[in-house]
């Protein structure tokens, strides 16, 4: 879906309103909430970090593998050309058990060669295994999950200030202070439904940028307007840019994490990542 003017009749110039994602985020609570307070926006972005986090796990499980292989087979001075020690094991006429003894160096360089060559594209490997199932006919309905991505940044964002404040309380439940996982899991099933090109098209990051930008004007403004001091409107003015800038910090990091996310699963013909500025 194009969008170019909001209802006030502002022009958009083909990006997502910043005001409908929050509208969707918050009129999503009316829907009902779970015992612990969660939203149905709440719960998918939770499956949406789960995924992310599950990568995540998949990655950490590879590079300690890479990392173990790389160890074992230091010691073999050219990885390119590997010699048959078995072939000249018996061609020397040596022992059967000293042949034997050959043979099993060969399978085990063998296969720490092979594990070490194929470990950078394991990521590929779960696109591939699951794409087909995610782009079948009973899941038509995640041809527009691209759409719910801005009102889901929203909900994520305003999760992580949650988080962050919390952690100076006495009472740190719920408190954390960063959440990769999320990016994630967004770059992962963006991946899966070829939506990566739908979701630049919403030039959502764009449209976050120019809504703080706007807010913090109007607060310059509100400043200048003024001919006299009004001490608890300069208050509220200091708070109100605070807030805006910590809001407009965290969708940087997420955007940052997001187009790091996705150099993950670049394909060979080298895809466009991010495809706008913030």
């Amino acid at each position: 879906a194009v969008v170019s003017t909001q209802s006030t009749g502002e022009d958009l110039d083909g990006r997502y309103p910043y005001e409908r994602a929050d509208k969707f985020n918050r009129g999503i609570r009316k829907l009902g909430l779970t015992p612990e307070g969660l939203s149905f926006l709440d719960q998918f972005r939770v499956l949406i970090t789960h995924i992310g986090n599950a990568m995540g796990y998949i990655r950490m499980i590879r590079s300690g593998g890479i990392h173990a292989c790389a160890s074992a087979i230091k010691f073999v001075p050219d990885l390119d050309y590997i010699v048959n020690l078995e072939e000249m094991c018996r061609e020397e006429g040596l022992q059967p058990e000293t042949v034997r003894a050959a043979g099993n160096l060969d399978s085990v360089l063998e296969n720490l060669t092979k594990n070490l060559a194929e470990g950078s594209q394991y990521f590929t490997m779960l696109v591939d295994v699951f794409t087909t199932s995610f782009r079948s006919p009973k899941n038509k309905h995640l041809k527009n999950f691209h759409m719910i991505i801005p009102p889901l940044t929203i909900n994520y964002v305003e999760h992580m200030m949650n988080g962050k404040e919390r952690i100076n309380k006495k009472n740190k439940a719920g408190a954390t202070f960063t959440d990769d996982g999320f990016s994630m899991g967004v770059a992962y099933t963006l991946k899966l439904l070829d939506q990566y090109s739908a979701f630049d098209s919403l030039h959502w990051f764009q449209s976050v940028n120019q809504k703080f930008g706007r807010e913090e004007r109007a607060v310059h403004e509100s400043n200048r307007g003024r001919g006299e001091v009004d001490v608890k409107l300069d208050q509220t003015n200091t708070l109100t840019m605070k807030r805006l800038d910590e809001y407009r910090q965290e969708f940087e990091l997420l955007y940052y994490s997001l187009s790091s996310a996705r150099i993950f699963f670049r394909s060979d013909d080298v895809e466009e990542v991010g495809g706008e500025g913030n």
